[in-house]
């Protein structure tokens, strides 16, 4: 099978059954995921899958009987039932990890230890099979990479065993750190503590949709009546992604600089790029009052949005940033190994329409001048004239 790539667009939120829902309505096989979920032995599991429309749009609805009375569980509960099942290990420890981050995210809302979690977002007969039913639908239809859009925060209040509590609910706060959301003018819970869980354990990158040859949708269906009259339906597309090498969708962050020391740009740039940057510049500028200073640069995926911030605050005299989604386009680009009269090097080609050019790699080429003492535009020349063994 050909690992595929899932993109969940969450336009009116996630939770647990939304997410079934629509892997059932992608292709996951209703059998194969009963069967699967059997292996769990759990008491009085009764699922049940119903066609749905809403909008006009044609969606599958999962239900669980939840009338049989259940024990409560805590995490060292569920790690027990989950490696004394015959599901597959990479399904056992795939939910474990999600399991984990629920219960991190609670103990932290609760001031409790870990292993002391004993609540109904863990222990519920749902949430089992939300979290183990998804996992074996993303490994059933050969789901290799996630990724989703930003997610919608609805605001109020829900009630649940733990009395009225504010929306989004305290622990999709937390689940939902670094992450990309949007508040939306609807008091209703829109991402469910199982579905924030979901995501954090399952994506591996957040935006628009990526390049892809889209071969399935499928929707799942929300267990409520949005106010506003919009679907309250979760969409998963699945395809080919393309081999595009970056991200089209970028978010654009600047801020200018009149009282900085810029001599720790060099490690500004370094610490940028490891937390997420894609392009980091300085621009001299003059400010207000005649003032020399400087505008600082930063292009990045926009799920590193939030610790690229951070990390202009904490390493510059920063105190407001601003940013911006863009879109770009940029050419196929490949890392490439060119011959040169100094051995091997490391080069980079670029496909554009017309042509094809070979750009050198800065640091390769220092190192050659430095090594065989060299000019560093000799190298250069070397490397840009270089064809496929032919120059």
């Amino acid at each position: 099978m050909t690992p595929k790539t899932a993109y969940l667009d969450c336009f009116s939120g996630i939770s647990g059954d939304m997410l079934l829902g629509a892997l059932i309505h992608c292709g996951l096989e209703k059998k194969i995921l009963v069967e699967e979920l059997e292996k769990l032995q759990l008491p009085g599991m009764d699922i049940s899958f119903m066609e749905h429309k809403e909008c006009s749009i044609n969606a599958c609805k999962v239900s669980i009987d939840q009338t049989k009375r259940q024990d409560l569980r805590t995490l060292p509960a569920i790690e027990k039932l989950l490696k004394a099942s015959e599901l597959s290990t990479a399904v056992i420890d795939r939910s474990l990890k999600i399991f984990n981050l629920l219960g991190l995210a609670e103990a932290k809302v609760h001031g409790i230890a870990i292993d002391k979690v004993h609540f109904h977002e863990v222990g519920a007969l749902d949430t089992i099979i939300d979290i183990v039913g998804a996992v074996v639908g993303f490994e059933q239809l050969g789901i290799a990479r996630v990724v989703c859009s930003p997610l919608p925060s609805g605001h109020g209040f829900v009630e649940c065993d733990h009395g009225m509590l504010p929306l989004p609910a305290p622990a999709v706060c937390e689940l939902l750190s670094g992450l990309p959301t949007y508040g939306v003018d609807l008091q209703q819970e829109l991402v469910t503590p199982t579905g924030a869980a979901l995501i954090r354990g399952l994506c591996d990158d957040f935006g628009a949709t990526p390049p892809m040859t889209v071969e399935k949708t499928g929707y799942g269906a929300g267990s409520q009546k949005l106010a506003n009259g919009q679907p309250n339906l979760l969409r998963l597309i699945l395809g080919t992604e393309l081999n595009v090498a970056e991200k089209q969708t970028v978010e654009v962050i600047e801020t200018n600089l009149d009282d900085w020391r810029s001599e720790g740009f060099p490690y500004l740039t370094e610490l940028l790029f490891r937390r997420g940057a894609l392009d980091v510049t300085l621009t001299p500028i003059l400010m207000k009052k005649g003032r020399p200073g400087y505008t600082l640069q930063v292009i990045t995926s926009p799920a590193y949005r939030q610790q690229i911030q951070e990390t202009i605050f904490s390493e510059t005299s920063a105190i407001g940033v601003r940013f911006r989604t863009e879109s770009r386009r940029t050419l196929q680009r490949r890392p490439v190994t060119v011959e040169t009269p100094w051995g091997k090097i490391m080069a980079k080609e670029v496909i554009g329409t017309d042509r094809v050019t070979i750009y050198p790699e800065y640091e390769e080429c220092r190192k050659i001048a430095d090594t065989y003492k060299v000019s560093l535009q000799e190298v250069y020349h070397e490397v840009q004239t270089y064809r496929g063994g032919k120059k």
